[in-house]
């Protein structure tokens, strides 16, 4: 009989800080940052985003997401076997933010790791977790994204402080015997590293390079609408299926126009794409989750649905997951 991996519980968690454009760009303002909403919406899309306060951390957003698609799934952290963590703004050098939420939720034993391809994260830790179910290691799997990418924002730079928000969201990937996760691929280009990254790092006890993210926005556009229309129609391919078979895109959230472009080029209306990047901003590692959170939760997302997930991030990193909900 073969296995599969299918979601069976969706979560997601937000600080309450939400912070309007107007707010943001008045703080900027203070230290001679010009913005404005006008200049944040029409390029990107994003009217708001949350930014966690200095006591809370990414495991503590990744925690509650964790909790909720237990408590969708109608699981209990005790039938975990498996975490899977992606981010790139851990509490911690070590250990990982896995095993830190495994400690909270009191499940010690199942295997807990972190996986780090930055706003491509959560499609690679869910490809990941559907291999080890798939393959009989693991039957529940709780596969969370979380960031605190307020963190490493320098808000002297309008092109990058402007878009990103905190957050977290998580799913509950468990054993099926009906086909679930359908196909998912995986890439990476490391020569363009530069165009996307926070070089900096620790070294005998200061942060030695850069601290901040650093983005061309322009060669990160560039990528994203042409690699992102060709792993869309690589998992199409693999499952057998056509753009005509998507009930829902759920596009990491960092750029209207990046979104909408590559749902243009696959034949799909806009009114088939999840959009919350205005309402959350750019959320990295946690922005599928957390859309696909709030489109079920708003019945939106149906079971049956199919979906196509999909995200670009740094490394550079990018990926397409197609599944049956």
């Amino acid at each position: 009989m073969s296995r599969y991996s299918r979601i069976i519980g969706t979560g997601s968690h937000l600080p309450p800080n939400r912070v309007s454009n107007a707010q943001l760009a008045a703080q900027l303002a203070r230290d001679g940052v010009e913005t404005s909403d006008t200049w944040i919406v029409e390029r990107t899309g994003i009217r708001f985003r949350h930014f966690a306060d200095p006591a809370t951390s990414s495991v503590d957003l990744g925690e509650q997401a964790a909790r909720h698609a237990l408590d969708a799934a109608g699981l209990t952290p005790a039938d975990v076997d498996l975490i899977i963590v992606a981010t790139s703004t851990p509490d911690m050098i070590f250990p990982s933010n896995a095993a830190l939420i495994q400690g909270r939720l009191g499940v010690p034993g199942g295997a807990a790791f972190d996986v780090q391809a930055v706003c491509a994260g959560f499609v690679y830790a869910l490809a990941v977790a559907d291999q080890f179910v798939r393959g009989g290691m693991a039957r529940h799997a709780l596969v969370i994204g979380t960031e605190v990418f307020s963190r490493i924002l320098d808000f002297k730079d309008r092109t990058t402080c402007v878009l990103f928000g905190d957050g977290a969201g998580a799913v509950v990937l468990a054993a099926s015997e009906e086909p679930g996760l359908l196909a998912s691929a995986l890439h990476a280009d490391g020569r363009k590293a530069g165009i996307l990254c926070t070089p900096g790092r620790v070294s005998g006890g200061e942060v030695a390079g850069h601290p901040y993210l650093k983005m061309d926005g322009q060669a990160v556009f560039k990528q994203a609408v042409h690699v992102l229309e060709d792993v869309a129609r690589e998992v199409l391919t693999k499952s057998g299926r056509t753009p005509q078979d998507i009930d829902w895109m759920v596009p990491h959230q960092a750029n209207i126009r990046i979104m909408l472009h590559t749902a243009k080029k696959l034949g799909l209306p806009a009114e088939k794409v999840v959009q919350t990047v205005a309402e959350h901003g750019n959320t990295s590692a946690a922005s599928i989750p957390l859309a696909l959170d709030v489109a079920v939760r708003a019945g939106s997302i149906q079971r049956g649905d199919t979906l196509l997930l999909e995200a670009v991030g740094g490394g550079l990193t990018w990926g397409a997951a197609l599944l049956d909900y």
